[in-house]
């Protein structure tokens, strides 16, 4: 359960309503998420959320599937299920297929694993791996 309550189009404040607009043309679709309604308690940070999304999610040097693969695989990392939910969805729009889905899943977990054994290990980077000084 959201620790907020979640802003109706009813009582959006004309800045959220703004925002809500913007959602709904960017995607083309007349559904808002509930962690837009819920970030519209503070509309300022609702503005800020969204602009960095769409600017970083828009197509770029990285296609558009693989900058949801990659918000999938930080999303398990970081367990936030939600945005597990809606950005594996979101990959599935955007053609990903059961077969990138698990190899994406297997890299997590090699990296998520590796990490630990790593910090663990407390292994100092190799020399040509270091940036120059």
């Amino acid at each position: 359960m959201a620790l907020l309550a979640r802003i109706d189009d009813a009582s959006a404040s004309p800045e959220v309503k703004a925002v809500f607009d913007d959602i709904r043309a960017t995607r083309g679709d007349d559904t808002i998420n509930d962690v837009w309604r819920v970030l519209a308690n503070d509309p300022a940070l609702l503005a800020d959320c969204w602009r960095s999304v769409k600017e970083t999610m828009k197509p770029g040097a990285l296609d558009p599937l693989t900058k949801e693969l990659v918000y999938v695989a930080v999303s398990i990392a970081n367990s936030c299920e939600y945005c597990i939910q809606t950005h594996t969805r979101a990959a599935r729009a955007k053609g990903m297929s059961d077969a990138q889905f698990t190899e994406m899943l297997a890299v997590v977990g090699l990296a998520s694993r590796m990490n630990r054994i790593v910090t663990g290990l407390q292994v100092e980077l190799d020399e040509r791996y270091r940036p120059p000084s």
